[in-house]
């Protein structure tokens, strides 16, 4: 009788020290609060893309998506799309780049050439895009869309290899082109014919935005969000993996909103990781200048907007996509 006694004793303790320590595995932890503050989907009417194992973009008003891109049958993964006012969309997909109409017809594409990514491109007025193509070399493309021509090259410095280069440029007010060099850890600036203007050091920098004031806002995948003078140094800096109750591991691009907030959007790795429905991650915060999270974004069904790269505001009176030029190229 002791015996058994003993034996029920054991398995007891051993019943409960297990889910004690199950209960604190980092797998069972939150990794967000189950209430979110902000108006979820009807926080902004925005466009929505991410890298993901499908090619989807999504616009949201009033919390419905009223416009969706589904590509399951396609090639890689979108690390950059830009909404313009007249509804057509420019996308960089890995293997190439597509404009589309809000129809979704393709009005002109490029396809990458083997060995060769394109994760990021810009439309400078309505006859030309400019865009990175990682390879050996990497190389800057200023493509003319009626002719097909390529106007415009010159080879940008790279260490690693093709997939790890390069994700994310963009054009300044100032007609140069900003890049963020992931593998150098650097933001370089460069003119039209290749001229490497500026150099910040930043390390594993994903996405670099020039903002009004001249300062840069960038994220990187050492979890960091930062506003950098054009001297270098940091203006505001905001360490992701101190924020109580969330768990934001990889940010890829950051926005600064027309209200001084800074939008952050959180990239879930779909290749090797599973979501868990029961306790999901959050696609995008919004923080102030003060370090407080007002809006969250969680969408993982009904609708299910997937991986996050990249929220744009539809409103946002700060979009000079429009008023985009390189060089003397309008």
């Amino acid at each position: 009788m002791k015996k058994l006694l003993l034996l029920l004793v054991i398995v007891l303790l051993s019943d409960v020290l297990g889910n004690t320590i199950l209960a604190q595995t980092p797998t069972q932890r939150p990794v967000a609060p189950d209430d979110l503050p902000g108006n979820g989907l009807k926080q902004y009417d925005f466009f929505y893309a991410g890298e993901a194992k499908s090619r989807n973009m999504y616009i949201v008003r009033k919390g419905q998506v009223t416009w969706s891109y589904i590509d399951t049958t396609g090639r890689g993964e979108i690390s950059d799309a830009i909404l313009m006012k007249n509804g057509n969309v420019l996308f960089a997909h890995q293997y190439g780049v597509t404009l589309i109409d809000r129809d979704k017809k393709v009005l002109w594409q490029y396809q990458a050439p083997e060995g060769t990514e394109t994760h990021t491109a810009q439309l400078i007025g309505k006859a030309h895009v400019v865009l990175v193509q990682n390879g050996n070399p990497a190389k800057v493309l200023v493509m003319n869309i009626k002719t097909n021509q390529v106007e415009k090259e010159f080879a940008i410095p790279f260490k690693s290899d093709t997939h790890g280069q390069i994700r994310h440029a963009r054009l300044t007010q100032k007609g140069t082109l900003l890049v963020a060099h992931m593998d150098l850890g650097k933001i370089n600036e460069y003119d039209f014919d290749g001229k490497l203007i500026s150099s910040i050091d930043e390390p594993s920098v994903w996405s670099a935005v020039p903002l009004k004031s001249g300062n840069l806002l960038t994220a990187s995948n050492r979890n960091i969000v930062k506003e950098i003078a054009p001297n270098g140094s940091v203006v505001w800096e905001f360490p992701l993996s101190e924020i109580p109750g969330y768990s934001i591991t990889s940010p890829q691009i950051a926005l600064r909103l027309p209200n001084g907030n800074t939008l952050v959007n959180n990239w879930f790795n779909q290749w090797s990781s599973k979501l868990d429905l029961k306790n999901p991650p959050v696609q995008a915060i919004e923080v102030t200048p003060e370090k407080k999270i007002v809006w969250a974004l969680r969408s993982w069904s009904a609708p299910d907007l997937g991986p996050s790269t990249t929220i744009q505001l539809l409103d946002d009176p700060n979009n000079t996509y429009e008023k985009a030029f390189f060089g003397a190229i309008r």
